[in-house]
């Protein structure tokens, strides 16, 4: 994934601006994203426990780690942006909003804010930090969260997807559960797909 990642934005460099006005998008997305969750599943054994399809531990503290996460999540953007003026590397902001595409942009936007959200936590905090917690705990977040941030494919924005990704990881192993991170997970992402056309 990683590999694939960087080799095609080598090739095709930015993506479109406008990509999430198409519909090929979404449907690339939920293709794509099929083919990864169905080798997660097999390498999983489909088993909902190196998953961790389960609920949280404590639903109270997985609303508590959830708002550290976002907090701190948002402040390491933040000034990372003011340091390093990394822009929309990864290409998905609209240079405009087009009301004849609005059908379109939404599609994406529930693929983006759904699907994706949870293929990726059950590929990362699922079955990623189910094989490397023997490692430790620690190891395991910081490795997930880098695996995440190159699975991307970015180079200017990489720290920002790499902090996300540790702290999703951390929510995980804190809570015994990849829900609050695909609910995080997909949260965050709606709030950059309004932010983007607001």
């Amino acid at each position: 994934m990683i590999a694939l990642a960087y080799a095609t934005r080598a090739v095709s460099g930015k993506p479109d601006p406008n990509v999430l006005y198409q519909w090929s998008t979404a449907i690339g997305g939920l293709i794509q994203d099929g083919i990864v969750l169905f080798f997660v599943l097999l390498i999983a054994g489909f088993s909902k426990e190196r998953l961790a399809l389960r609920r949280p531990s404590s639903y109270r503290r997985a609303a508590a780690l959830i708002g550290i996460t976002v907090v701190a999540i948002y402040v390491f953007e933040g000034l990372y942006t003011w340091l390093a003026h990394p822009g929309n590397e990864q290409g998905l902001t609209p240079a405009a909003w087009e009301p004849q595409h609005a059908a379109a942009y939404v599609v994406n936007g529930i693929v983006i804010c759904t699907w994706i959200p949870f293929v990726e936590e059950l590929t990362f905090r699922g079955l990623g930090y189910t094989l490397l917690a023997r490692f430790g705990q620690w190891q395991a977040i910081a490795s997930v969260g880098l695996l995440f941030g190159l699975a991307h494919g970015l180079v200017v924005e990489l720290p920002i997807i790499v902090v996300f990704g540790c702290m999703l990881t951390w929510v995980r192993s804190r809570t015994d559960s990849v829900y609050p991170g695909m609910l995080l997970h997909g949260t965050f992402n709606l709030i950059a797909l309004v932010a983007a056309v607001a």
